[in-house]
């Protein structure tokens, strides 16, 4: 474990996961100095092992990993804790990301990016999942559904949803914008803070992942609609 010997009060605690050393090194040496407090894990077993220890507002998952492999580690993560989790890749990874972000991941990072676009990414993801909702209007329904924003918790017909931070922050944005087509490049970047990108699937696969949570058909679908070739809008119950 590698834990920065430095943190200011207003660090934000990252956890990077991987087993290569001299890659954590340079990444801690760049996030430190950009507000965050890295610890860094080189394997599945040690992460699981932080993660229990304190609450963490990111975590940087490589998916090649000895002992459990970083899909393996997301499954574990997402049976109790929806803390926002970011794949590190290679180029030419698509099918991993797309089987990441199945399994719960909230975004992805290619290790080639430059430290300010990592940096960058990261922020846009961490503070968006923790920031605090309390502004906000302290429920959103939809039919039967339930988005409560201050406690970050959905509910329909009185029974919990679990949902990633990610996908709570996509449905608090098309139920807030309830009948209004959001485009996926206006999704993607408001809730990860990137640019859309042609065959980019990300958003598509959270909307997938809270369709099968919701129980929504998308062919005779009763929360969200798919306008072809453009994105997703939120049904009015009165429909």
């Amino acid at each position: 474990m590698n834990l920065a010997t430095q943190r200011s009060v207003d660090a934000l605690p990252i956890l990077l996961v991987d087993d290569d050393r001299k890659l954590c090194e340079l990444m801690t040496a760049s996030l430190t100095d950009s507000g965050f407090a890295i610890t860094s894990a080189h394997s599945g077993v040690e992460a699981l092992a932080q993660l229990a220890q304190q609450t963490w507002h990111a975590v940087l998952l490589d998916l090649m990993l000895p002992e459990m492999d970083g899909f393996e580690l997301l499954r574990r993560i997402r049976e109790t804790s929806d803390v926002p989790v970011l794949m590190l890749t290679a180029r030419g990874e698509e099918h991993n990301c797309i089987h990441g972000l199945n399994l719960g991941a909230d975004d992805y990072l290619q290790k080639t990016l430059s430290p300010n676009q990592i940096i960058a990414r990261i922020k846009a993801v961490a503070r968006r999942a923790n920031r605090s909702l309390a502004a906000d209007t302290d429920t959103i329904e939809v039919g039967p559904l339930r988005i409560h924003l201050n406690a970050r918790m959905v509910t329909f017909k009185g029974q919990h949803i679990f949902l990633t931070s990610i996908e709570f922050l996509v449905l608090k944005s098309l139920a807030s914008a309830k009948g209004r087509v959001k485009k996926r490049e206006e999704l993607l970047q408001e809730i990860c803070g990137r640019k859309y990108k042609d065959l980019d699937r990300s958003i598509d696969v959270h909307i997938s992942s809270l369709r099968r949570k919701l129980n929504d058909d998308p062919r005779k679908p009763k929360f969200i609609r798919t306008i072809r070739a453009v994105g997703y809008s939120m049904l009015d119950q009165n429909e």
